[in-house]
């Protein structure tokens, strides 16, 4: 039985230049080392797609559609499929004192957000930048193996997966009457991604698990000053019982 939209699904994948063959991105933290594009700040692992939500490339999403759970596929996307074909109509020339407003030193290669979208510095001089808003595999047929890992069915484990994409996922999710509730305990980190995270994640459970009409999120804090003395008062109690 294949999945329909707002189907919840984790999979694993690798996505290759089908044309170069070298490997562009990849659930696998192994894989990711071995292509030398390992990054410490991705979450490797199982990634939650729900479908029709056009969160990945179209014709990834259309060969999900028709996927089912356990399964492992491996198909080539041509362009259009995939990230577009490339447009000149992307590339452009901005003053590079626009960059330096912004505390922005400009070199070739670097990736800049430009308007809620990712742009490639091409060149810098002459007090000018040439960016290059396509995506950086924009005109590349991409060749994915796909594994569907799982389907996530209930509401518990929709809320549990969204929380996780956006990296808040709390101590524990609970059921309470008519609505759920997110715990997030004192040594969970509480800072401005956190708090971001924390909104984005509540704003796709609102969107995407139906019947959610109520949440609420336990948020608990200790002193820091009071907790350091605690666990120093019990270490010499510790060191004093053993000493005995």
């Amino acid at each position: 039985m294949s999945f329909k939209e707002k189907d919840f699904v984790e999979i694993n994948y690798t996505a290759y230049d089908a044309e170069k063959g070298n490997v562009l991105s990849t659930t696998y933290k192994d894989k990711a080392k071995e292509a030398d594009i390992y990054d410490e700040h991705v979450n490797y692992g199982p990634t939650l797609i729900i479908l029709g939500s056009h969160a990945v490339v179209p014709g990834l999403e259309k060969e999900l559609m028709n996927m089912n759970e356990g399964e492992s596929k491996t198909f080539t996307l041509e362009p259009k499929d995939a990230f577009g074909e490339r447009r000149k109509d992307l590339i452009g020339v901005m003053p590079i004192s626009q960059f330096r407003e912004n505390k922005i030193d400009p070199q070739p290669g670097m990736q800049i957000n430009l308007d809620n979208s990712v742009a490639t510095v091409v060149s810098v001089g002459s007090g000018r930048v040439v960016v290059d808003r396509n995506h950086p595999d924009a005109g590349k047929s991409i060749k994915y193996e796909v594994e569907v890992v799982r389907q996530l069915k209930d509401e518990k484990e929709k809320i549990e997966g969204l929380a996780k994409t956006y990296s808040v996922q709390p101590s524990r999710v609970e059921k309470e009457g008519d609505k759920f509730v997110l715990y997030y305990d004192p040594k969970f980190k509480k800072n401005a991604d956190y708090f971001i995270g924390k909104a984005n994640a509540l704003s796709a459970i609102f969107a995407y698990v139906d019947g959610i009409t109520k949440m609420n999120v336990v948020e608990e804090y200790e002193n820091s000053a009071e907790s350091n003395a605690s666990e120093e008062n019990s270490d010499t109690e510790h060191n004093e019982e053993e000493a005995s």
